[in-house]
């Protein structure tokens, strides 16, 4: 495939240009024309806008063999954010494309929400805004973050700023993620566990920050339970069981759980045990405010643009998703 400086960029992302950089200014200067599309991906409604596309930066809809064949002259996906498995990796290499992302850029921002769901937790914050509300002023007794041991379930970029704001708090932090030497673990100044069903009867607090696929918080794991853990994921929802969580939050197994994500996002409580009124005061959730920040949004931003731009001046862009990487030739825009 030929690629110049000349096409058109499609943006599916909501988020894309919204903080304090111009990333679509800097597509312009580059001399590509900028589209924008449905952030759900809708075949039909991306159909006629893909079939001029050269680069595209796509947000979490998916990505499936038939939209990549809607792109015939597609030379790079730039996903805006670290996560590709909505995209059809396979079919993006058979057709060439370089897939990119842009790992690290929402870290901090997601660490940051990870500590202050587990405060909101710990000191039933949203609760006690609803009962002043309310004109109760009855008091929740928490626990003090310093005073407890948190477990950390995955110990990639976000899981090491979690323990960084955990120590700075003065609380013991174990680590367990199988992908990473215990030496490593112990370098962050952390303490590796050989288990993770180790976690639950040693840990006043679990957060999770693996990758999705399987439950890992399932009945067997929430038996091990210390009474009252808190529980926090700002991962994905697949990692919990909702319903085993829903009957450890009642027998006080768990004393709470806190989440930027759900099973299911719909809002209905039909949908979602943990959405039950009985256990309002125990379930704090936000909707997937991890990567909503200035700074991440402008650090996504500058990375996806920055590897969209390298692919089609044929450079080998800084971040490539490895099943679609190849290496460029060279050359300018």
């Amino acid at each position: 495939m030929s690629v110049t400086r000349d096409g058109q960029v499609l943006v599916t992302s909501r988020s894309f240009s919204s903080g304090s950089r111009d990333p679509l200014g800097e597509l312009r200067r580059a001399g590509l024309t900028v589209v924008r599309g449905p952030a759900d991906h809708d075949l039909d409604a991306l159909r006629p806008l893909l079939a001029g596309t050269v680069g595209w930066i796509a947000g979490t809809g998916p990505v499936t063999a038939a939209h990549l064949a809607a792109a015939p002259r597609l030379a790079v996906l730039a996903r805006y954010g670290v996560g590709v498995d909505s995209v059809d990796l396979p079919a993006a290499a058979a057709r060439g494309v370089v897939v990119t992302n842009t790992p690290g850029a929402n870290s901090e921002a997601v660490a940051d929400l990870t500590v202050g769901l587990l405060l909101a937790a710990l000191r039933g914050i949203p609760a006690g805004d609803r009962r002043v509300r309310a004109g109760d002023w009855s008091v929740f007794r928490g626990r003090e973050l310093g005073a407890l041991t948190c477990g950390v379930v995955g110990f990639g970029r976000i899981g090491r700023a979690v323990a960084r704001r955990l120590r700075g708090f003065g609380a013991r932090v174990l680590a367990y993620d199988p992908m990473v030497d215990p030496a490593a673990i112990r370098a962050a100044d952390a303490e590796p566990a050989g288990e993770l069903a180790e976690l639950p009867a040693r840990c006043g607090v679990v957060s999770l920050h693996a990758p999705g696929g399987r439950a890992l918080v399932d009945e067997g794991w929430l038996a091990g339970c210390r009474a009252g853990l808190v529980l926090v994921n700002t991962a994905r929802a697949d990692l919990v069981d909702e319903s085993a969580l829903a009957a450890a939050l009642r027998d006080g197994r768990v004393g709470g759980y806190a989440a930027d994500t759900l099973g299911t996002e719909s809002g209905r409580a039909a949908e979602s045990p943990l959405l039950a009124a009985d256990l309002a005061d125990r379930v704090v959730l936000t909707p997937h405010l991890g990567a909503q920040t200035v700074e991440a949004v402008d650090r996504m931003g500058a990375l996806a643009v920055a590897d969209l731009l390298a692919v089609l001046r044929g450079e080998t862009p800084a971040h490539p998703v490895p099943a679609t990487a190849r290496t460029g030739s060279g050359g300018s825009a």
